[in-house]
């Protein structure tokens, strides 16, 4: 009885042990930074911290914790006596902010002295879109003191080229992606600064991947992958016979982890997952290890092999330029794709009469002229007969949701402008409650600075309806746009001509000017009786334009 009580005591004093070692918190990170929070059994989870100000014998004061961020995952982990801290994140989250859009910034610590405190700044997103940039020039060198709100380099967007700048005082010890650079994933480190001169040498052959990542993730922490789903992946194959090599044992005995497409996709070329390195949770081999393995053999990735129509080889004789994508054109070509896989188009098209509006525009221009102000164009008076049309039939000014559709009060207008760099949509905004003039003054300025690659996030996100006007620069008659998600319409305006219609009389006629333009529609958001309802009042507008004035 005796040695069963002394038993049960030890049982418990071992467990609350074990509770207090295992929320044992080591930490060191700036004010706000997400930190990777190091239990002393080698879990890795991340945790919102904070360190006050180092007071003048050089330590610093922990601030108030905040919640568990389960978004992130952990640089590193205490390794020979040394602690780092970083965040790694998909997508930044941190409240570091550059022109109204997050940045990860991350504080990493060391105990050893070759190794001083330092940020780790990350590529930032810069647009909801944004999944990697560019860096097109540091405007600082390395060792260049640098204070808060100066512009250390410029980013090329998927939209624009935007300035990045310095949220805190100190040294630029190391610029990991120079100029140029492209392809830079967000939250992917691009340079590194330290708080005093003396420590930027210590930063020369600063490397984050030898720095801060662990030599080998520690898979025992978690479960192994259920058996059930290699049988229903057995069950599923075809019937037909394939030639596939089994995954191999790793060189330590443990399980290979791969996600069934990369399985499917290693059979599919027979390729062993032996051989390949996985860059998915806890080391898995995801579908792109696969492609990058059989890229680096130069073997031809395709989802359908065994069509001889699928290759990628050179055709003789022909000679021809491969002209690398920019970060515009990978973008656009991924929503273009996007809206027409998944909106349901159909189109509607109408003839306007433009006479009266052509005669509005010469008297119009004949004012501007004698005040100083900006020509009025065509284009401009079709944005405001367009945003007055939004106005009186609200369904058009609307986006689809899977739970419910929203209308918008606001009605901004994107305007299409085509530059050497790629298509560009900037705003007009509230482009119903604008007179002409001011319109076309924005819409100039707009048009400049989407040439010069100049465009902030401000000034082409959060539009409500497009227009698309090829007919007065290129006289193209009549065009169907696609829809620019999650928009649900997009004018597209053609060319005005002339045309004979017929007179009073039976051997009378006269000539007027007509403008086609079509309207694209999303089928879940406009119905086609509202989608005509629509161009009845743009028509009405554009014929009768003096009602835009009124």
């Amino acid at each position: 009885m005796y040695s069963a009580r002394v038993a049960h005591h030890a049982r418990k004093l071992r467990q609350s042990h074990n509770l207090i070692r295992g929320w044992t918190i080591h930490v060191c990170s700036s004010a706000n930074d997400v930190g990777s929070v190091v239990k002393s059994d080698g879990t890795n989870i991340s945790r919102h911290c904070g360190l006050g100000a180092m007071d003048k014998n050089g330590s610093r004061k922990f601030s108030s914790m905040a919640s568990f961020s389960p978004n992130y995952t952990p640089a590193a982990k205490m390794s020979n006596g040394n602690a780092f801290w970083a965040a790694r994140s998909p997508a930044p989250a941190i409240g570091v902010k550059y022109n109204s859009q997050s940045e990860r910034r991350a504080r990493q610590f060391s105990t050893d002295s070759d190794l001083p405190p330092h940020f780790e700044i990350g590529m930032p997103s810069l647009s909801p879109t944004m999944t990697e940039g560019n860096i097109a020039r540091w405007l600082k060198k390395e060792g260049d003191k640098v204070s808060t709100g100066e512009v250390l380099c410029e980013v090329e967007t998927d939209k624009a080229t935007v300035e990045m700048e310095c949220m805190e005082e100190g040294y630029l010890a190391k610029i990991l992606r120079g100029d140029g650079s492209s392809g830079i994933k967000v939250g992917e480190i691009i340079a590194v600064t330290v708080e005093e001169e003396g420590d930027i040498a210590k930063f020369k052959d600063y490397s984050p991947a030898a720095d801060a990542a662990p030599a080998s993730p520690p898979k025992e922490t978690y479960a192994p992958t259920p058996p059930k789903e290699e049988v229903s992946q057995a069950s599923s194959a075809p019937a037909e016979p394939k030639v596939s090599k089994p995954s191999a044992p790793s060189a330590s005995g443990d399980r290979i982890f791969a996600s069934p497409l990369a399985r499917k996709l290693a059979e599919d070329h027979n390729v062993s997952l032996a051989n390949i390195k996985g860059t998915g949770p806890d080391g898995r081999i995801v579908k792109a290890d696969i492609e990058d393995y059989l890229a680096s053999s130069g073997k031809e990735v395709s989802q359908a092999p065994k069509s001889p129509k699928a290759t990628t080889a050179p055709v003789t004789g022909l000679d021809y330029t491969d002209i690398p994508h920019s970060q515009i054109r990978k973008v656009t070509a991924a929503r273009l794709l996007q809206s027409k896989q998944t909106i349901p188009h159909y189109y509607l098209t109408v003839d306007t009469c433009v006479d009266k509006l052509i005669e509005l525009r010469s008297q119009l221009n004949s004012l501007q002229g004698a005040s100083g102000g900006k020509r009025i164009s065509v284009n401009d008076l079709v944005i405001k007969a367009a945003a007055l049309a939004l106005k009186k039939v609200p369904q058009c000014n609307s986006s689809w949701t899977n739970d419910y559709i929203r209308q918008f009060n606001n009605v901004n207008i994107n305007i299409a402008v085509q530059t050497e760099n790629g298509l560009f949509v900037p705003i007009v905004r509230d482009a119903d409650k604008k007179g002409l003039s001011r319109i076309s003054k924005e819409v100039k300025n707009l048009a400049q600075k989407a040439k010069e690659n100049s465009l902030k996030p401000e000034d082409y996100e959060g539009g409500t309806f497009t227009v698309s006007n090829l007919g007065g620069p290129f006289g193209i008659k009549q065009f169907c746009a696609i829809i620019n998600p999650p928009q649900a319409g997009i004018l597209a305006v053609g060319s005005a001509e002339k045309r004979v219609m017929p007179g009073s009389g039976p051997d009378q006629f006269k000539f007027a000017s007509f403008m086609s333009v079509t309207l694209s529609c999303d089928h879940r958001v406009i119905d086609g009786a509202i989608g005509a309802e629509w161009l009845k009042a743009f028509k009405g507008y554009i014929e009768n334009p003096e009602t835009m004035l009124l």
